[in-house]
């Protein structure tokens, strides 16, 4: 699904690169966790792939295609959405504009029918969503659980709210590949605990490959781990340990342990009488 050959990448020709020498291939069906230190090289790689950037050296592929031509089969949730929340428009609309380049991938094909393509052409100009992408949209709302806001303001919604419908807009695209970048910023630990199972579900029919900082959950929830500081490497979760964490944050790692607690007589086991 994924695969970079002897890339390099760097954003000043004096500085040293962002990404250097990555060679690294996914395959589908994978739900792959990128983990690294602020400024390793975890957002360029993601822009890599997809096609925003082109490295000075090497080839990326995505399906066995350039980036560019294979982009419509992605569903992307970027870090920061860049968003006027005064903005007057539904949670529905929001999830409704994933449909956008559901159109440009039939206009191919429409092109065989001149009818169709005619059709093709008036609904990109006007902006007209049928029946289909409305049921579409619905589901996707559904699948993140959020169906209930539908016709709520969407700059009303909580921060956790936002991303679920953020990551329903790239869902109503009926992706083969779904893209996060970091997307439990912001949002509670009951929650992110939620969203998180919901993308096991998810990764059922939906290939994943997601940002994040939260070491415990890759280690829970994911296959494989991409991990990222200027250099690349990938492993099975079942190698991702205290000293790999290490080596890839070039410290020492303090490791929290949240069954006990503390008392005028030292640590406690909060486990009960059954062992839990």
């Amino acid at each position: 699904m994924i695969r970079l050959e002897n890339v390099t990448y760097s954003y000043d020709a004096d500085r040293k690169p962002a990404l250097e020498n990555v060679n690294l291939t996914i395959p589908r069906g994978e739900f792959a966790s990128i983990v690294g230190p602020n400024g390793g090289g975890k957002t360029t790689l993601i822009r890599l792939i997809l096609g925003l950037l082109k490295p000075q050296i090497g080839t990326v592929s995505l399906f066995g295609e350039e980036p560019e031509k294979a982009r419509l089969r992605v569903g992307y949730t970027p870090q920061q959405a860049r968003v006027d929340f005064k903005f007057p428009i539904s949670v529905l609309d929001v999830v409704l504009a994933g449909r956008f380049g559901t159109r440009d991938a039939s206009q191919a094909s429409a092109k065989k029918d001149g009818a169709r393509f005619l059709t093709s052409i008036r609904d990109r100009l006007f902006f007209r969503f049928n029946a289909d992408d409305r049921q579409k949209a619905l589901a996707a709302l559904e699948r993140m659980e959020v169906a209930d806001l539908r016709d709520k303001a969407f700059g009303d919604l909580s921060g956790g709210q936002r991303q679920r419908v953020l990551i329903a807009r790239a869902l109503c695209s009926e992706p083969e590949l779904l893209v996060l970048d970091e997307p439990t910023n912001n949002v509670d630990p009951s929650s992110a605990e939620r969203f998180y199972e919901t993308l096991a579900d998810l990764n059922r029919e939906t290939s994943i490959l997601m940002v994040s900082h939260d070491l415990g959950v890759v280690s829970e929830r994911v296959r494989s781990v991409v991990c990222v500081n200027r250099v690349v490497r990938l492993h099975p979760t079942s190698e991702f340990n205290g000293d790999l964490v290490r080596e890839l944050y070039r410290s020492d790692v303090r490791c929290v342990r949240h069954d006990h607690r503390c008392s005028e007589a030292g640590h406690q086991s909060c486990r009960d009488e059954t062992g839990r």
